[in-house]
């Protein structure tokens, strides 16, 4: 309810020849407001009605406390209320967490739309998260389609190329095809440097996995991230939905089977408002824009070669593993699983050792049937009789 002194003021103005909309400007309503009390002969008197009592009531001591730890997502909040049993709308939540939110400056970008099946964005986030009963840093790594914006989620513990490889075979068999170019951001698993002619020179991993897949590889221009701006804000989205809505994980595979349940049960369902349509119409429309998959999918193991000793052990990341002794004086070709399984093979490519990678505290890690043909090229100890010595001294 205005003032006695606004009712007056609004009088005046208008008698002055002042217009609705700057009167309600100046005196700080709505035009409505002021048509309202330019039809009233005087002011209302009376006493202001008391603020009826809001179903967010008993949850704001709550929301405050998400508030206070960075979680400012209306929808997240939403969802962790109706946990507490709330049952009301999220605009509620808008309106009260609205004033206490802090102004941010907004990055104003040209959209670039690309067609059906032309461009996956790459681009991984990080976040702190606990995973195991451990608080820990949690590398995750989004692929977003140009056109649908369906995404896919895939975290690990690191953001080396045997993770940013897999990464992107997650993503392909999520998607069940693969995009004609994927973009990426210039992180040393994929790009190598720009050189002085402005050619991009990529990583040979990253050049065997996209000719592997049939796609074609690009980077983003140096200095210019926002290239790729649906995965820098997918990326945000992910961090402020999907990790504030869960806080703790038993391990990382219960971590990304999470994810895919929420991709497809929130993320890919959410109203696009440029477009009123959710990822996973669009999606529909894209589907058959994809390349197919190949047959086999791409060996992300770490790949590189060792020189057997004369003892039949190899040296991979400090600590010593056995290999059978007809390799030793050999070079042998090993592999490193994402989950830390070590594949030795020789130059035949036939498997022939396999270990746990483990901390040289535990010691070397030995296979007895790898050293049997060693032991059993020992010289024997020769016996003689105690005679032959009786004999010499006489």
């Amino acid at each position: 309810m205005q003032s006695r002194e606004d009712f007056h003021m609004i009088k005046q103005l208008r008698s002055q020849g002042a217009y609705i909309v700057d009167i309600a400007h100046q005196i700080g309503c709505s035009e409505r407001t002021v048509r309202r009390y330019l039809a009233l002969p005087a002011p209302l008197t009376g006493k202001p009605k008391t603020p009826r009592g809001s179903k967010l009531d008993p949850f704001k001591p709550y929301i405050d406390e998400l508030l206070g730890q960075e979680v400012w997502n209306a929808e997240v909040i939403r969802q962790l209320l109706q946990d507490r049993g709330y049952d009301g709308c999220v605009t509620l939540i808008r309106r009260y967490i609205q004033p206490k939110r802090s102004l941010r400056a907004s990055k104003q970008t040209v959209r670039y739309e690309t067609i059906p099946g032309e461009q996956l964005q790459h681009d991984w986030g990080q976040t702190r998260t606990e995973v195991a009963g451990r608080l820990c840093t949690v590398n995750f790594a989004v692929n977003i389609l140009g056109y649908s914006r369906h995404f896919h989620v895939w975290a690990g513990p690191s953001q080396d190329a045997e993770h940013t490889y897999e990464s992107l075979v997650q993503a392909f068999r999520y998607f069940g095809g693969v995009p004609k170019r994927v973009l990426v951001d210039n992180q040393k698993a994929a790009v190598i440097r720009h050189d002085s002619g402005g050619r991009v020179v990529f990583n040979a991993g990253f050049l065997e996995l996209a000719n592997h897949y049939g796609f074609a590889a690009r980077a983003c221009r140096p200095q210019r991230p926002r290239t790729k701006g649906k995965t820098e804000r997918m990326v945000g989205y992910v961090k402020h939905h999907f990790f504030q809505r869960y806080r703790s994980f038993d391990s990382y595979a219960h971590l990304n089977q999470l994810l895919e349940q929420w991709l497809s049960s929130y993320a890919s369902q959410r109203t696009l408002r440029q477009f009123q349509q959710t990822p996973a119409q669009r999606f529909e429309e894209e589907r058959s824009q994809l390349l197919a998959r190949p047959a086999t999918e791409f060996d992300t193991r770490y790949y590189d070669i060792r020189h057997v000793g004369w003892d039949a052990y190899i040296d991979v990341r400090g600590n010593r593993y056995s290999v059978p002794a007809e390799c030793c004086g050999q070079r042998v070709n090993i592999r490193i699983s994402l989950d830390g399984e070590l594949t030795v093979y020789d130059l035949r490519g036939q498997e022939v050792a396999r270990h746990r990678m483990t901390d040289r505290r535990q010691g070397w890690q030995t296979v007895a049937e790898h050293h049997e043909p060693l032991w059993q090229d020992v010289m024997p100890v020769q016996h003689r009789s105690l005679a032959v010595y009786e004999e010499v001294l006489q």
